[in-house]
This record gives structure tokens, C-alpha cells and sequence, in this order.
């Protein structure tokens, strides 16, 4: 995990800066105790391994954003060594079936860094569609920032292709 959430190029888009070693140790042990998604505002965090060595090559989470409106927001972080290689969409598919068919989430988003093109095409490739492109919504480590946000309502991802 440290090999991931130290890096500067993982980190560019996202909110939080590269973390040390304890703090990476924190995480560890806070996302340890998100096991189950039971009531509104539960994340859960999941590993993505390679199946063939147990290389720990990034995370996806899926977080129950709201009860009453049935949502979710699904996201992913993966090292750059193993980016284009269809993890992160494979590791975010199952999270989207848990969200519409154990949740019975209406609708899930996903949102990224209006530079991050690679976390679009990995929404793009889940299915989601591009709802909006807020300019400059958000002031992240000194500058403005674009935000990207995708969805997809249940009735669209049931009707997918079969993959």
C-alpha cells in the first residue's frame, strides 16, 4: 500500500497528499474496519491483487452515499506500473453489482480530476456516462480545479451488454 499512496504521479488528482509510512500504517488499520456496506455513509475498500503473483497493485471502494435517494459513488486509485491493463475497471465492475443488486442503489457516480483522463475512460468503460464538467468547482493543493462526474442509474446497468 505504501509502494502506492507515496507516490506523487498516484496521488496528483486526488485530495490527500503522498503519505508516509505511518500514515499509510493508519490507513491500513481504518480501512481494515470497513468490512460491510450496512447503513448510509459505510465504505467499503477493497484490495486489488494479482491473481497470479498476490501483488497488491491498487484499491477500489464503493461508498453508500445516501438512503433515501438511493446512491453510491464507486472509486479507484491503481499504481501506475499496472495502469491500462483493464484492473481498475475489472475491480470496480463488482462493486457496481454490489451497489445495485445487494444495496438496491438507484443510481452510482464516480468522479475524477477534469485532468485525469485515464480515471474517465475506466468510468467510461464501466458504463458510466459523463453528467457534468464543473470548471474550477474545487481550490485542491493551490490551484483550481476542474471536476469530472460520471453516473450510471441501475435500469442502464442492467440493460449493459453481458461482458
Amino acid at each position: 500500500m505504501y509502494a502506492i499512496h507515496s507516490r506523487v504521479d498516484v496521488t496528483r488528482y486526488l485530495y490527500w497528499d503522498p503519505r508516509t509510512r505511518a500514515q499509510v500504517r493508519e490507513k491500513l488499520i481504518e480501512r481494515a474496519r470497513l468490512t460491510r456496506l450496512q447503513r448510509e455513509g459505510d465504505a467499503l475498500v477493497l484490495a486489488v491483487v494479482l491473481r497470479e503473483s498476490g501483488e497488491l497493485v491498487g484499491e477500489v471502494n464503493l461508498h453508500w452515499a445516501s438512503r433515501e435517494h438511493h446512491q453510491g459513488e464507486v472509486g479507484f486509485i491503481l499504481h501506475p506500473g499496472h495502469r491500462g491493463r483493464g484492473y481498475a475497471t475489472e475491480a470496480a465492475r463488482p462493486l457496481l453489482r454490489l451497489g445495485f443488486v445487494d444495496l438496491d442503489l438507484h443510481r452510482i457516480i464516480g468522479r475524477c480530476d477534469g485532468r485525469n483522463a485515464e480515471s474517465a475512460r475506466v468510468m467510461e468503460r464501466l458504463g458510466m456516462r459523463r453528467e457534468a464538467h464543473l470548471h474550477e468547482n474545487e481550490f485542491v493543493k493551490g490551484e483550481w480545479c476542474d471536476e469530472l462526474v460520471y453516473a450510471v442509474l441501475a435500469r442502464e446497468w442492467e440493460a449493459r451488454p453481458s461482458i
